[in-house]
């Protein structure tokens, strides 16, 4: 009997009419006889979620929605993070025991390459390691990750030196001319 009267009152409470609510707004003005109704309904454009189902994913979601009293419009995309790919393939080389493809992968940073370069112990260069591969990117600069930098930082300024010997020689050519 019991359970009767639970199944009865559950059914009765689906039952009950419900009202959505709306925003609406009236207002009543003295020198005008009327009333005004606007109706504020809440915006239906909402972004989508992008899911990823796995936390191993080197990708972030992002998405966007905007809406007018008209249009609504939203998107989303997924976007790559190719330092976190990276890290994640170094880091499964050096779990395979090839250390030195590792670091070369991580030295396509060109933070890492400069901070290797620092601790003086150079990238490896095209299988080649220690002090050749230091032979070998000096050599190849163009194929330095920091090139663009280096570039700027190395870069040789081509300056005209005037010598006592030039200083003299320009002195008495211009001696020279006042004489004639």
């Amino acid at each position: 009997m019991k359970k009767i009267l639970i199944l009865i009152s559950v059914c009765f409470l689906f039952t009950l009419q419900s009202y959505a609510q709306t925003n609406t707004v009236t207002s009543t003005s003295s020198t005008v006889s009327g009333t005004t109704s606007v109706d504020r309904t809440p915006s239906t454009a909402s972004a989508p979620s992008i899911m990823n189902s796995n936390q191993d994913v080197c990708s972030f979601a992002a998405s966007v929605a905007i809406q007018s009293q008209i249009l609504g419009i939203a998107g989303g995309t997924s976007v790559r993070d190719m330092n976190c790919e990276r890290l994640k393939l170094s880091r499964s080389l050096y779990r395979m025991g090839m250390k030195v493809g590792a670091v070369a992968l991580l030295c396509q940073d060109e933070r890492v390459f400069s901070a290797m370069e620092m601790a003086g112990t150079p990238c490896p260069f095209m299988g080649k390691i220690g002090l050749d591969s230091a032979k070998a990117w000096a050599e190849n600069p163009e194929k330095r990750p920091d090139y663009d930098k280096w570039v700027k930082e190395n870069a040789v300024k081509e300056e005209e030196i005037i010598t006592d010997e030039g200083a003299l020689g320009i002195f008495s050519v211009i001696l020279l001319l006042l004489f004639i």
